[in-house]
């Protein structure tokens, strides 16, 4: 294939490694920036920003009426996201989801899903408005807050990035995955945000460390219990990454006889009702916690979870610990603050760096409003100083408009310097009323603020600030003055309405002096932002409906590992093993001569009494050790279930050994190749069902001894019937390894070994069945890896030695 490339664009060759980077950088760009990160200002990726916005344009206040979840999503479709509706609607459904969304934006009516992971209905069936918090994010666009942009095909504006009246990005979290990146910050209290937020605009030099007085960690619509230990915590929000150990909320129900249960309340973010309840029960199941005998769902509108022990005897918190170990009754949520700085720029911040950028754009925002505020107020001041010269000028307005063929023209170039006389100095039948303008000099009415700041569009003239449209006409009127009179209704001409008119232009000029000395003074700013913070806080607060926190903090305290024993009940039972590896366990101690029934073509291998709290070792024949529970072994009835279901035993490999756990005690082990060792049996202990390699076997050498070391003298016995006995002292001890040679052969390789006391002198079973035992070893008792002599006479076919 070429290295180089057509470019359509250019009708140029490039090196293809250069196409392809190009291409998938900016692929990689768009996924970052347009839809995996969200916004550090508003918290929002592009497409919940867009469907708060179509919301807004479709007019669904939190006041107003429901519209179908299928009209929105479509709005936001074919006017700003041009991506599937199934997307759109995911998204705007997980938005108003309570238990994902610790302050929903969406309030939706109909089945939007719920904590058991069900799926929302349709969007045609669901209808949909905003909530009060969406509308506070929205607060000021129709006021130049924000930048808008062109839509993805030019026909309308969107907003860049919304006002925000709150840190949204921490208080409902966001989660992500880019190109090379992803973000996941959790849900935080609003109460404790604002409170952080306050005091960073008083001491806008605080410590990472202080804010956490604040914030003292997430806050999850879910509630649970937060066991993270604060230095944990303190050190993942000062870096942005890390993570908080999340447990589920539980309280013990006391019943009669002294029985008692266990009623979950409330389960950790993010998990699914329906899953806990089936890994719960696949926990009783498979008997990882023997001491859990159900679990019931009970839950209605609230969580209720019934987890009940086999017994009263046991603690509740050691049922629990091994609960957290084995279900998501615990879980971790990891932190990654990874957000887009101004809208351009992915950053992982830390909490502070998070709250400052929040801060910086509320300034932002404040600063456009007050601006946009100003140019309103010189609009409307314009107007009213047209007004107030038509009331001066009655007569002589309605004269022009009556006569006059360009009525706007004269309006704009008539001299209003001199008063005419007019109809607001007039008397009535009760008493004397004097117009308040009367006698007012009409070219002061064009001063719109006296001590008014220089800003653009005002001109000097000498002693006093006005509009430069009125440059070179200082005694006329402006377009936008005239248009106004024009427009003006008769029923505008009563006489109280001069009055209204004076008080607003007063107004107006003193709220433009304010909005001045808002403008000039950065501390007159941040006193602002604070005042809306704490209105903002009035409104979603701790003391307000659902703004309580919700998720507690407590030690973890670490449960100690209790033993088997005191977590089931002891009862006897007979363990049972087929020669094809079929196990179970028969209730009770039977007689081991019984017959007993097996597959066809199968039979027993391995029988023995046991109790329900014993640990059980298999040894199979690649070297491997496994653990088995024998309270987790399948019942008597039938003929049992395989043992490789229950540890990954290979098809290939046979069972050697199957025995009982004796903490403390040795094992003598031995391949077929005649090399083994002792090892300690509380080394062959293996944790997983994948087993322990102990012995290490090569090619076609096989384990083929497992026995314990019960004495001080090792036999060995090979496949040439050759018998050898060595002090087990010339035997090493190991945790793993291949071992040393036992016995030497020219042909063949080891049958048997095992251990016993010289003094006792080694035993065997005869053809017969009858038990033999031979004190007198001088002839074969040598050193180890000898080739050692003919087995004694009686001594059995099978070369064993039981």
């Amino acid at each position: 294939m070429s290295d180089e490339t057509l470019d359509p664009d250019m009708n140029l060759t490039e090196p293809l490694r250069r196409a392809l980077g190009d291409r998938y950088l900016t692929y990689a760009l768009s996924t970052i920036m347009h839809r995996a990160l969200p916004d550090a200002r508003d918290g929002l990726k592009p497409v919940h920003r867009r469907i708060l916005y179509a919301m807004r344009q479709l007019r669904l206040s939190p006041t107003g009426g429901f519209r179908k979840s299928a009209k929105i999503s479509g709005d936001v479709m074919g006017n700003y996201h041009p991506h599937g509706d199934a997307a759109i609607y995911d998204a705007m459904a997980r938005l108003a989801q309570d238990f994902n969304v610790r302050y929903p934006l969406v309030d939706g009516q109909g089945n939007f899903g719920n904590i058991d992971g069900d799926n929302p209905a349709a969007a045609r069936y669901t209808e949909a408005r905003m909530t009060a918090a969406a509308e506070a994010l929205l607060e000021g666009l129709t006021e130049n807050a924000v930048d808008f942009r062109e839509n993805y095909d030019g026909t309308l504006t969107e907003p860049v990035v919304l006002p925000a009246a709150f840190p949204n990005l921490l208080a409902n979290g966001s989660s992500g995955i880019a190109v090379g990146m992803a973000t996941n910050i959790p849900p935080h209290n609003l109460e404790e945000l604002i409170g952080a937020c306050l005091h960073l605009i008083k001491s806008p030099n605080a410590r990472d460390e202080t804010l956490l007085d604040y914030i003292p960690g997430p806050d999850f619509p879910t509630g649970g219990v937060i066991v993270e230990p604060k230095e944990n915590i303190a050190e993942a929000y000062r870096t942005g990454k890390g993570g908080f150990r999340l447990r589920c909320r539980y309280e013990v129900e006391e019943l009669p006889r002294g029985q008692w249960q266990i009623i979950v309340t409330e389960i950790p973010y993010q998990v699914q009702k329906s899953k806990l309840i089936e890994k719960l029960a696949e926990v009783i199941q498979t008997k990882k916690v023997p001491i859990l005998a159900d679990v019931r769902d009970e839950s209605a509108d609230d969580i209720r979870i019934v987890l009940e022990p086999k017994s009263k005897n046991v603690d509740p918190e050691v049922l629990m610990g091994m609960l957290y170990r084995n279900s998501e009754l615990e879980t971790r949520f990891s932190l990654n603050m990874n957000v887009l700085i101004d809208g351009l720029t992915p950053k992982v911040c830390s909490l502070k760096e998070v709250l400052r950028a929040f801060l910086d754009h509320r300034r932002d925002v404040l600063i456009r409003r007050s601006r946009h505020r100003m140019d309103k107020i010189d609009n409307r001041l314009e107007v009213l100083a047209g007004l107030i010269t038509a009331f001066l000028n009655l007569d002589r307005v309605i004269d022009i408009i009556r006569y006059d063929d360009d009525p706007k023209a004269a309006l704009m170039y008539e001299d209003w310097s001199t008063p005419h006389q007019s109809g607001l100095t007039r008397a009535t039948s009760e008493a004397d009323y004097v117009s308040p303008l009367a006698g007012v000099d009409v070219a002061s009415l064009s001063l719109i603020v006296d001590e008014a700041a220089t800003a653009p569009g005002w001109m000097d003239d000498s002693e006093r600030k006005v509009p430069s449209s009125y440059a070179g006409r200082e005694n006329g009127l402006s377009d936008v003055q005239a248009e106004a009179i024009l427009n003006m209704r008769l029923r505008s001409l009563r006489r109280l309405e001069e009055e209204a008119l004076v008080k607003e232009r007063d107004a107006l000029m003193m709220e433009r002096v304010a909005l001045e000395d808002l403008l000039d003074s950065e501390d007159v700013q941040w006193k602002r932002i604070a005042e809306e913070l704490r209105e903002t806080r009035k409104l979603f607060g701790a003391n307000t409906e659902g703004g309580a926190r919700r998720t507690t903090f407590a030690e973890a305290g670490e449960v100690e590992e209790v033993p088997l024993e005191a977590m089931i009940d002891k009862e006897p039972i007979t363990v049972v093993c087929s020669k094809m590896g079929w196990i179970r366990a028969m209730t009770g101690h039977i007689d081991l001569n019984r017959e007993l029934k097996f597959k066809d073509g199968d039979e027993g291998l391995f029988i023995f009494h046991a109790q329900t709290t014993d640990r059980l070792l298999v040894f199979g024949s690649n070297g491997r050790f496994y653990t088995l529970g024998a309270s987790t072994l399948p019942g008597g009835r039938g003929m049992g279930e395989p043992l490789r279901l229950m540890v990954d035993l290979p098809n290939e490999a046979q069972i050697t050994a199957l025995f009982i756990h004796r903490p403390g005690e040795k094992l003598l082990l031995a391949s077929s190749a005649g090399d083994g060792f002792v090892v300690p049996e509380n080394d062959v202990v293996a944790q997983t069902r994948s087993g322990k390699q102990v012995l290490n076997v090569r090619g076609d050498t096989r384990a083929k001894v497992c026995v314990p070391v019960e004495g001080d003298h090792v036999a060995c016995v090979g496949e040439n019937r050759k018998v050898l006995v060595f002090p087990l002292s010339e035997l090493p001890e190991m945790g793993r390894g291949k071992g040393v040679r036992l016995q030497k052969y020219k042909d063949g390789g080891l049958s048997d070994a095992t251990t016993f006391k010289l003094e006792n002198g080694l035993s065997w079973r005869d053809p017969a069945g009858r038990t033999r035992t031979e004190t007198d070893l001088a002839e074969w008792l040598s050193k180890r890896a000898s080739a050692g002599r003919m087995a004694p006479r009686g001594f059995p076919r099978d070369n064993r030695f039981t």
